[in-house]
């Protein structure tokens, strides 16, 4: 978060307005998801966060771009 100049405020703004992209119920960590939310300020964000405990647990945030995703929602294809 650091390195891209994230805050805390931000992704919990993004949390509150995002969607599950991806489910990762069986993941060797532990149940988690891939969150997408947008920040006040119309910036999206990719979240990882736990879904198999009680309390949340942000694994990771950054903003995503290429070349991994071609858009907030679609990953680039590996061609």
């Amino acid at each position: 978060m650091a390195e891209e100049e994230i805050l805390l405020d931000a992704v919990l703004e993004a949390m509150n307005s995002g969607e599950v992209l991806e489910d990762y119920p069986l993941h060797r960590r532990g149940a988690c998801c891939l969150l997408l939310g947008i920040t006040g300020e119309g910036r999206p964000l990719h979240i990882v966060c736990t879904t198999g405990q009680p309390l949340l647990i942000i694994i990771t945030v950054y903003e995503p771009k290429p070349p991994k995703w071609a858009t907030p929602k679609e990953r680039r294809s590996k061609t």
